[in-house]
């Protein structure tokens, strides 16, 4: 018998229309699939119905991975795989597996010799480089920074030395509600020629991504207003590179 496949399904950002942002071929796997494992069943149903409205949903069989989920569980996620069925893994926004607790499914399948299959779908990590002017070549992602005072201080201006002398730019993220502070820090610890790119709403209609200089920014920062949307921030050097 062959194995099923972990097909890893892209989702939305936000809640524009999937068929704007998704290629066909998305639609076409959640069409093949019974078998998902999810962070959140009711959103993944949503999102499955609005791409496959015609898909009989009592069919669906889901399995919960987020922060709740016991490790010793994974390994049972990918039964059906060993008994030839394919799974579709899915992120609550974008891409699984980056910056999502997705990545610990796909290891267990590696480790399983289960074949990986990753679909096109946006993430706003890319996205929002891609937009941003820095540096596309050598770059990190450095997930959320940390909430204490002086630790983040710290970070920040580690993240402003390596842009500065290896040229590699650094994204981080925030939650939603702490976008405004993150911000304020980064106008307060940063360098005034330093490079700020803030990548927010990437995908929706409102999406807005912007690369300044510390000193520019902090002439319009009284008219940001970036609490409770999705935001990713980058640092770049001053400095060109090639």
């Amino acid at each position: 018998m062959h194995q099923g496949q972990l097909i890893l399904i892209p989702v939305t950002l936000g809640t524009s229309n999937p068929l704007e942002v998704l290629p066909i071929s998305i639609r076409k796997k959640i069409e093949q699939l019974n078998h998902f494992i999810v962070e959140n069943e009711k959103a993944s149903r949503a999102f499955i119905k609005s791409l496959a409205p015609s898909k009989k949903q009592d069919k669906l069989k889901f399995f919960q991975l987020n922060k709740y989920t016991n490790e010793s569980e994974l390994p049972e996620f990918l039964k059906p795989c060993l008994d030839g069925i394919s799974i579709g893994l899915m992120s609550d926004a974008g891409c699984p597996g980056i910056a999502d607790p997705g990545a610990a499914i796909v290891k267990i399948a590696h480790q399983l010799d289960i074949t990986v299959v990753p679909m096109v779908g946006p993430t706003s990590i890319i996205l929002t480089l891609m937009a941003s002017g820095l540096n596309g070549q050598s770059f990190a992602f450095n997930g959320y920074l940390p909430i204490d005072t002086g630790l983040r201080k710290r970070k920040i201006k580690d993240l402003e030395k390596r842009a500065k002398s290896e040229g590699q730019s650094q994204l981080f993220m925030e939650t939603p509600y702490r976008n405004k502070k993150l911000f304020q820090d980064c106008l307060k610890y940063l360098h005034s020629l330093t490079y700020l790119t803030l990548g927010l709403n990437i995908t929706f209609p409102n999406e807005y991504v912007k690369t300044k200089s510390i000193a520019e920014w902090k002439k319009i920062e009284s008219t940001m207003n970036l609490d409770k949307q999705p935001c990713i921030f980058a640092i770049g050097s001053e400095q060109p590179y090639r």
